[in-house]
Order: structure tokens, then C-alpha cells, then sequence
């Protein structure tokens, strides 16, 4: 694979690049988008040739026999993760958000407080926002440049009210890769408050050469009865348009309440999901992805190295996910100001700080999942926008 190759892709549909006029104000054509999170990278032959196949064979029906999905999903996890799955229960959800909106319908009722480690994921926001659940803020602390949790904190904010807990691993916005032993204590904590753990791992493969994923399960087997994982590969291989993601539960009290929900709610994944994630979970695929991973890591020290040289703004360090976190606080500029620069000055589309809870205000995330030149290309355009600053 050539990551360095462009394609054009304004004019395909894309929610990447076609909505920058609707939604930022700012041309297709001049724009240079950052802000949804997927990469400009076509995926894995793999996945290509399974979609050629199933054009040449011209069935569209009903999916049926999971057995290869779930067992290219055992070995991955096991391959790649050191995690057997073997005695646990796979649901296949219309995507992560999806199966999170499920966990909280199906594990939570009316009035429950969901603790979220913010600055956070802004799309579990906007589904807790429109439920009759509250959200229960815990800001991370910055220390050194990284996020940690505070549990001391932490225990004195609980109201009683605190049903579940979401968690992103590793860190969205931040990209933190979590140690083994802070996931000891967020499992700690969980058990000790009697609290479902809902850990989010969509970008456990995107992990940075230097850094060390740990799955929750390997880090914490204690918490297997009140652990409720969501994983996928849509951001691993660029198939977010799929909606395909996994829902993996262990205690099967927990599995059999979800699988009812699911039920009654007439929910099924697409075949064509099924098809491609399952294509993805192979060794051709991995090996892409080792390539991806060395490209991306590049791309970030491009990126890193370029943004941190304008006065005031500093970039978080990147052990996982291929998203930067920016923090334009040094600046001592408003939100509206740096927010500005960035869009009129350097007519680059990023997800606001301000849409992920407490502590977000001050940052900026953007996806450097594209093409060298382009990151090039957004730090020159970066550079010139402060260049008052320079």
C-alpha cells in the first residue's frame, strides 16, 4: 500500500469531506478537513478483494452463520491482544456508538448517573444528552503533558447514583495509552462502587511504536463479571462507513439481558459488515496495519514537530489512536480566536475540545490519518495563521 498516494474523494458523499461548507463554513475546495475520524487511506486488499467478490457473486440477502465473523474475532483478539474470547459472548452492533447507546439501554434506567473521564469522545455525549440518564463528569488531571485519574478525587464527587462507567482505551481525544495498573484502578474503583464497566477499545490496534496496549480483561480479569467490551476494526482498516462493531460480554446474566434488548428492538448488523470485518481480521490485513502504524507514527512527529513550534500551542504526546490533541491555552487566546485562525486563517475543519466535557475548552483534535504531504501541508497553513506568533 502507498500511503502517500492522494485520492480525491469531495463529491463521493463523504461526511469528511463534502460538509465542511454546511458545517464550518468552509469551502470543499479549500478546505482541508481533520475533523472526522477516518483516514484517507484506502483499506487493506483484503477487504478490497472481499468486496469484489461478493460484486461478482450479486447476492445482497440476509446474513446467517456467525462462525467465521466470531472466529476471525477470537483470533485476532488472541493474536494480537493476547485476549481468549473463547467463552464470551459476540454481539454484532451497527457500530460502537450503537452498541454503547445499547449498553446504557439495556444496563441503566431513567435518572442513573453514567461516569464519563472527560475531556471525552464528543459522539457518547451526544447520545447521553439525549437520554433521561445524567452525565457524571470526572475530569482527567494533566500532568507533564498526559492525562491521569485521580481516584482520591474521584470517590468524593459519587452521589450513590452512578450505575456505569464509560471508558475509553486508549484515551479519545487524548490518545493516552493506559498502563496496566491505572486499569487495575478504574476496575477497582468499579467494583468497589458497584459499577458496569463499559470500556471502549475501538482504537486498541492504532497504538504508536514505544507504547504497549493492554486489553481490560488481560489488565484486570477481576473485573469479568461486571465488564462489558466494545471493540471493532472499522477505525483499524478505514471501513467506518460498515457500522460494524462487537459488543463482547463475558458474565452471561449481563449477555442474556443485551441479547433481549437487542431482540426487542429488532436489531441486526448488515452483511455487509460481517463480510468486510471479517476479511479484515486476517494476516494480510495485519500486516498492513504494522505498515499504517510506521506511517502514522511519522506523520505525528511531522505534525507534532510543526504545531509545537508556534508559541503557545502544544500538542499532547501520541501513544495511540491517529488523533492529535492541541492545546492552544499558551496562546492566550479565547476559544472564538484560536478557533478563527484555524478555520478562516487556515481553512482547516477540527472537532472542538469544548464538545468533549470539562477540561476539553482550550484544545483542538485533529486526524492526521491522511497522506504526508497533507500533513505537511496543514502545519505550513497552521504556521502561517499564527504567524504573528512565530
Amino acid at each position: 500500500m502507498n500511503f502517500d498516494q492522494l485520492f480525491e474523494r469531495r463529491n463521493t458523499h463523504s461526511s469528511k469531506w463534502d460538509n465542511m461548507e454546511e458545517s464550518y463554513g468552509i469551502s470543499k475546495d479549500e478546505g482541508l478537513p481533520m475533523h472526522v475520524a477516518e483516514m484517507d487511506f484506502r483499506p487493506p486488499k483484503e477487504i478490497q478483494n472481499k468486496l469484489q467478490e461478493l460484486n461478482q457473486h450479486g447476492f445482497y440477502g440476509y446474513f446467517a452463520d456467525f462462525t467465521e465473523y466470531e472466529n476471525s474475532i477470537k483470533w485476532w483478539m488472541k493474536t494480537r491482544h493476547n485476549w481468549d474470547i473463547e467463552k464470551s459472548k459476540i454481539f454484532a452492533t451497527h457500530g460502537l456508538v450503537n452498541g454503547m447507546a445499547l449498553c446504557v439501554d439495556a444496563f441503566t434506567k431513567p435518572e442513573d448517573e453514567i461516569i464519563m473521564f472527560t475531556p471525552m469522545y464528543h459522539a457518547f455525549f451526544y447520545v447521553l444528552n439525549a437520554t433521561d440518564r445524567k452525565i457524571k463528569e470526572f475530569p482527567l488531571l494533566l500532568e507533564d503533558g498526559k492525562y491521569r485519574m485521580n481516584f482520591t478525587n474521584y470517590k468524593k464527587q459519587l452521589s450513590g447514583k452512578e450505575t456505569m462507567l464509560i471508558f475509553c482505551s486508549p484515551h479519545n481525544p487524548g490518545g493516552r495509552v493506559w498502563s496496566p495498573s491505572e486499569l487495575n484502578e478504574v476496575a477497582a474503583f468499579c467494583e468497589e462502587n458497584e459499577l458496569l464497566l463499559v470500556s471502549d477499545e475501538i482504537h486498541h490496534d492504532l497504538i504508536m511504536p514505544g507504547s504497549t496496549h493492554t486489553v481490560m480483561p488481560i489488565a484486570a480479569p477481576q473485573i469479568s463479571d461486571r465488564l462489558i467490551m466494545l471493540t471493532a476494526n472499522t477505525k483499524t482498516f478505514n471501513v467506518a462507513g460498515i457500522h460494524t462493531g462487537n459488543v463482547i460480554i463475558s458474565n452471561t446474566k449481563l449477555a442474556a439481558i443485551f441479547e433481549n434488548r437487542m431482540k426487542s428492538l429488532g436489531l441486526g448488523p448488515n452483511a455487509l459488515g460481517i463480510h468486510l470485518a471479517t476479511a479484515g481480521y486476517s494476516e494480510g490485513a495485519a500486516n498492513w496495519l504494522d505498515n499504517l502504524i510506521i506511517y502514522l507514527a511519522e506523520n505525528f512527529r511531522i505534525f507534532n514537530s510543526g504545531i509545537d513550534s508556534i508559541p503557545g500551542c502544544k500538542v499532547m504526546p501520541s501513544e495511540g489512536t491517529y488523533l492529535a490533541w492541541v492545546d492552544f491555552s499558551g496562546t492566550g487566546m479565547s476559544r472564538d480566536e484560536f478557533t478563527s485562525r484555524i478555520e478562516k486563517g487556515a481553512k482547516i475543519t477540527t472537532v472542538y475540545g469544548s464538545k468533549m466535557g470539562q477540561g476539553g475548552e482550550t484544545f483542538m483534535r485533529f486526524n492526521i490519518a491522511t497522506p504526508k504531504s497533507r500533513i505537511i501541508e496543514a502545519v505550513e497553513r497552521m504556521q502561517k495563521a499564527f504567524k504573528d506568533f512565530q
